[in-house]
């Protein structure tokens, strides 16, 4: 079937056969497929009926197939980690050398951040001397010197897939759950992967605030990946408010290095690290069961295994060795640190995640356009949990400015996306949270 006879296909209302489908990636990469003819693909797949799960399947294998293929070979599984996207969730820092305290090679091929949410390479740049954009042989040595790394994809890694999603950018095409699916799996499927855990986030700091569209995710997901070979399954998680009690990508690392520490105050970012790294080690086959492997998590993370494996990484692409014992010393500092503090007693209502990660993309810790340059010492952190009561004078958050005018303006932000309730018991001591949402909201495998 000829490009035209595709598109002449998906226009039609039907439903294209998977061979047709991998001969457009094909051509995707090559260069047989016009910018305008790929526009029209994923113009016509998102007010169609799709790719159906045959299609998403081939677009997805043919994608990861373009380019470079890292191959492992035998032995230690080779386990990764995605996320859909969310605020303040520094996960893959606790995650990856926990992993890799458990016997498993981690080469996770991360991204920066988008829109509202933050990216994993963007909070690694945050330590001074990290190298995220590391050649092959670079990348592999820090694998097997540490267990894991964190770098960027290189430009041969599923080359269609990013002349595709170039366009679906510029043609507001990005969020159909074919195209997603096709492009986070063929990025991960070309990394070489033995097993893949998703993290699909659901609520008002994700990009799918409705928990039934991200379970369609999820699923879609889970069954292309194992359709294309790779065992994988995923948690819906909860993003209606940040993940660790920080937003901004030094404060992040901060948070992380709490948890791999065994001092977070807040136990969430861990709670998640843990059911995400229990349903890895189930797929890797380096345990018996998802139960048993979050007791594994839990055991390095306590012990500080885990502490040592990201202390060797951060060494190993360039970073200070001594990072875990001294992250104050080496993580930038805004200028300007201040309290955002509640007026009037109250209960903190519902936060609105995604205007807290504008706020901080205001500050400078994020992108408006591609080429921006990010101030990795600005955020918040020290944020108040939902249904937290709170005294006059208690703080909403710490906001980390590079000016006292950028301060103001984040202030007013934050004081927007975090209400009180007034008509609360003010004279109630002040509380943490008892967040009656769960984490996990779903687990789809």
């Amino acid at each position: 079937m000829s490009v035209r006879e595709l598109l002449a296909e998906l226009r039609g209302g039907r439903v294209p056969g998977p061979e047709a489908v991998a001969a457009f990636a094909a051509g995707l990469a090559d260069g047989r497929v016009s910018d305008a003819q790929a526009g029209a693909f994923a113009m016509a797949v998102c007010t169609g009926p799709g790719l159906g799960e045959a299609g998403r399947v081939a677009l997805t294998r043919a994608m990861a197939a373009s380019g470079d293929r890292l191959d492992w070979g035998a032995g230690t599984p080779v386990l990764d980690k995605h996320s859909t996207g969310g605020v303040g969730d520094p996960v893959s820092l606790v995650l990856a050398p926990a992993m890799a305290a458990l016997g498993a090679r981690v080469p996770m091929i991360s991204g920066r951040g988008l829109g509202h949410t933050g990216g994993t390479l963007d909070k690694l740049d945050a330590i001074p001397g990290v190298a995220t954009d590391l050649p092959e042989d670079r990348f592999r040595a820090v694998v097997a010197e540490a267990g894991c790394a964190i770098v960027a994809a290189t430009g041969d890694i599923a080359p269609a897939d990013r002349r595709l999603y170039a366009i679906r950018d510029v043609t507001a095409t990005v969020d159909q759950v074919d195209l997603i699916t096709a492009s986070i799996l063929s990025k991960k499927l070309a990394a070489g992967l033995s097993a893949l855990v998703l993290d699909v986030k659901a609520g008002r700091g994700a990009f799918m605030a409705d928990a039934q569209a991200a379970r369609r995710l999820a699923r879609a997901l889970v069954d292309t990946a194992t359709g294309a070979g790779c065992p994988a399954a995923a948690l819906v998680t909860a993003m209606d408010e940040p993940l660790a009690p920080a937003c901004g990508n030094a404060l992040e690392v901060a948070e992380a290095v709490a948890v791999l520490r065994g001092e977070a105050r807040d136990t969430r970012l861990r709670e998640v690290a843990v059911a995400l790294g229990g349903e890895l080690l189930a797929l890797g086959g380096l345990v018996t069961d998802a139960e048993a492997g979050r007791r594994h998590v839990a055991d390095v993370l306590d012990g500080g295994d885990a502490a040592e494996r990201f202390a060797a990484m951060v060494a190993a692409q360039g970073g200070p060795a001594d990072i875990v014992e001294a992250a104050p010393r080496h993580l930038p500092v805004a200028p300007v640190i201040r309290d955002v503090a509640v007026a009037a007693g109250g209960t903190l209502g519902a936060i609105d995640g995604t205007a807290l990660g504008h706020a901080v993309v205001a500050l400078g810790g994020g992108r408006r356009r591609e080429g921006d340059r990010i101030d990795p010492a600005v955020g918040l952190d020290r944020i108040a949990r939902s249904g937290a009561r709170l005294a006059p004078g208690d703080p909403l958050c710490r906001v980390h400015a590079a000016s006292e005018d950028a301060a103001d303006a984040a202030e007013e932000r934050v004081r927007a996306a975090m209400p009180l309730d007034a008509a609360a018991d003010a004279a109630m001591p002040p509380s943490a949270a008892a967040d009656a949402t769960p984490l996990v909201l779903e687990r789809v495998a």
